[in-house]
């Protein structure tokens, strides 16, 4: 789910910038803070690379399609670090495949890395409980509830943002279909955050979930 160049006005463009910068920022500040920040390093190098990999396989939703975001498994096994992951990753996209757009690098990086963080909350407090129930049901809940927070994000930002010589009712139709499609999508990243989670927690406890 990207934004491309040519689509939002300048200034809502430039606001995506700012803010995304500001979480990067707050991200690399919260990273900094632990005591061995570079030990998640290879992990979110790990992560990128599987995040970036995710947005070339497509899956046929009719009318459209849509493609694996992965950003709750990003922020459940990531945390902090999933920000900058996910910002690089949205980078090489636009760059090398012109999925989204530079402009909009800033306001596609808000779509994802926000339900990311959200994502990272969810299993975290689960892993306290000690009930594989709760944690499985947390998981779930952290790969679906990102897809439909992005969702939200993704189709509110355009909505907002419609160029006025567009047509506003058929670009409306078009996307809340967009946003539809989705829905499936929404239970299968549920399900494979959920099942990649749990095996985690069997064979790599701590690899399971964010510091």
């Amino acid at each position: 789910m990207h934004i491309p160049d040519g689509i939002l006005p300048v200034g809502l463009a430039i606001s995506g910038w700012i803010a995304t910068g500001g979480l990067v920022a707050l991200s690399v500040k919260r990273i900094e803070s632990r005591p061995d920040p570079r030990a998640g390093i290879p992990r979110a190098a790990m992560m990128t690379a599987v995040f970036f990999a995710a947005s070339l396989i497509h899956i046929p939703v009719p009318p459209t399609s849509v493609h694996l975001m992965l950003s709750g498994l990003m922020g459940a096994m990531l945390g902090w670090y999933a920000i900058p992951a996910i910002a690089i990753g949205l980078f090489l996209q636009a760059v090398m495949f012109g999925h989204g757009g530079l402009t909009t690098l800033g306001v596609n990086g808000i779509i994802l890395g926000l339900p990311a963080l959200a994502a990272f909350a969810l299993p975290r407090q689960a892993n306290r409980t000690g009930s594989a129930l709760v944690q499985s049901a947390a998981g779930f809940a952290a790969g679906a509830g990102a897809i439909l927070f992005a969702v939200a994000l993704f189709t509110t930002i355009l909505l907002a943002g419609l160029p006025a010589h567009l047509d506003a009712d058929a670009e409306r139709v078009a996307i809340l279909t967009l946003a539809v499609a989705h829905l499936p999508l929404a239970l299968a990243e549920g399900l494979v955050v959920a099942a990649v989670l749990g095996f985690l927690r069997r064979v790599s406890p701590e690899l399971a979930h964010a510091s």
